[in-house]
């Protein structure tokens, strides 16, 4: 279906308001942000959707990069995405080629967001390496495990050849 019919037909269901007319409606739009992911216009009209449904994160999902934004709802969609990647990766944004200048600056403070993030993240991981205590331990235990394997080989074999041998 042409996306211009679907947008029809989605503005009709929202028209309408009755909630199952209002679940078709999301879902059509839903399916063309999917499709179209770099488009604004639907984004906003989505964000519309979640606004007549009540909840104001997803909104503020959908809404995020847009020109005028209810701030309400830019924090909900915060609060339920706690971390900048997880806001990055919520938002769904590939290419962008024809978005506008707000929406650039926006994702290019959300991307240095999540690279400050993961800077942080590696910092903490650099901190975190095993003391030479733990690698002794795991050798140790590596040692332990490979006698045992030894010894049930062994242990095998000479109860096969007294089992044949006599």
């Amino acid at each position: 279906m042409p996306v211009e019919l679907t947008l029809l037909k989605a503005a009709e269901e929202l028209r309408r308001g009755d909630l199952a007319s209002v679940l078709r409606a999301r879902q059509r739009l839903s399916g063309l942000v999917a499709t179209y992911p770099d488009r604004l216009d639907l984004r906003e009209r989505l964000a519309a959707v979640y606004r007549v449904l009540g909840d104001p994160a997803q909104a503020g999902r959908w809404s995020y990069l847009s020109e005028a934004r209810d701030e309400a709802e830019v924090a909900a969609f915060e609060r339920a995405y706690r971390t900048p990647r997880a806001r990055l990766a919520a938002l769904n944004w590939v290419s962008g080629e024809h978005t506008t200048e707000t929406a650039r600056v926006r994702l290019a403070a959300l991307r240095a967001a999540v690279s400050e993030q993961l800077r942080a993240e590696l910092a903490v991981t650099d901190d975190r390496d095993s003391s030479w205590v733990a690698n002794v331990l795991v050798l140790l235990g590596l040692v332990v495990v490979l006698l045992c394997f030894v010894i049930g080989a062994v242990t095998v074999v000479v109860w096969v050849y007294r089992w044949f041998g006599g």
